[in-house]
């Protein structure tokens, strides 16, 4: 009796590479959800230093002091807004908006809703760039905080210039402080 040649694969043969192929795409997501995470907090830091530069350059452009105001509203989202006049002239709430009083100009305003994945802590609640001398007052600390804890942080120093360093946990592309 001559058999046929069958092919094909078994029912034993196809589960074990499906769960194999399961186990592997499990694996593969976890880390990329860590990656998409420091991606996201090393954005946020990027955007950040860019605009305390900006203000900066705002300053000295506008040839009046620009300020960089820090916020949050009731539900623990926080804001920053740059702006020009005093330190309470301009608020901002986790919704990206800003309100000015007494003749301020809003320049920019960046919100970070209360989220979990990312937000931004300062040391103080405003900046002051003089536009004669490029300097600023005071020097601050701003640490951006990932959800997972780690952070960076920017050390700005009296003369607006800005330091970015690894606060909490391990970052490749930037020195521990």
């Amino acid at each position: 009796m001559a058999h046929k040649l069958q092919r094909g694969f078994t029912l034993i043969e196809m589960s074990t590479v499906l769960s194999v192929l399961a186990a592997t795409v499990a694996t593969a997501i976890g880390g990329f959800g860590s990656l998409i995470q420091k991606l996201h907090t090393e954005g946020v830091a990027a955007e950040l230093a860019a605009d305390l530069q900006f203000v900066r350059t705002e300053a000295v452009s506008r040839n009046r002091g620009v300020r960089i105001t820090f916020d949050a509203d009731d539900t623990g989202a926080r804001c920053y807004v740059i702006h020009t006049g005093a330190a309470a002239d301009c608020s901002c709430d986790g919704s990206g908006m800003a309100a000015c009083s007494n003749g301020a100009i809003e320049i920019k305003t960046v919100a970070f809703p209360n989220d979990g994945r990312t937000r931004v802590q300062a040391n103080v609640s405003s900046m002051f760039y003089d536009p004669l001398r490029g300097t600023v007052s005071p020097a601050a600390t701003l640490q951006v905080i990932a959800a997972d804890g780690r952070q960076l942080r920017h050390v700005v120093n009296i003369l607006g210039r800005v330091r970015t360093c690894s606060a909490v946990g391990n970052w490749a592309s930037f020195r521990p402080c």
